[in-house]
């Protein structure tokens, strides 16, 4: 009967230090990345459960005196607001080792674009955004802040 008890106890303590190691690494992608030209800096953080990120930080915040705005979104009425606090990543859900299901934003091109996140390493971010399946879209590479 104590061997059973012990067994169930060792069971339990499997099951919880296992949840709390993907936890860790669920929460693994949270901080500032840069972008891929380095020019941008993006905080990716955690909202109920879900993950998303914004824009912290611009080598160039500024376009003729003025915080640069994203003239290029689709939405007209959009495009006035301000590039620097923008969200661009947006509902990322953590699954076997990818944040996956979101959307990510690029102000660049004012276009959206379902999204997959990988962590290559401990410094780098595959962030791939494509239309449809992810088989056709594009493939950039974010490192970390330090």
């Amino acid at each position: 009967m104590t061997s059973k008890f012990i067994q169930l106890g060792i069971a339990v303590l499997l099951i919880f230090g296992t949840s709390t190691a993907f936890a860790q690494n669920a929460d693994a992608i949270l901080g500032k990345w840069y972008n891929t030209e380095k020019d941008a800096q993006v905080e990716i953080t955690k909202e109920g459960g879900k993950y998303s990120g914004k824009i912290v930080w611009l080598a160039e915040p500024t376009e003729n005196g003025k915080p640069k705005l994203d003239k290029n979104n689709s939405d007209k009425s959009k495009r006035t607001r301000p590039i620097m606090g923008m969200k661009l990543l947006n509902d990322f859900e953590y699954s076997d080792g990818v944040w996956e299901d979101g959307t990510i934003y690029d102000p660049k091109n004012g276009k959206t674009y379902s999204c997959i996140i990988k962590k290559k390493n401990d410094k780098t971010l595959e962030v791939r955004g494509y239309i449809g399946i992810s088989f056709v879209g594009r493939t950039v590479e974010w490192t970390k802040v330090q």
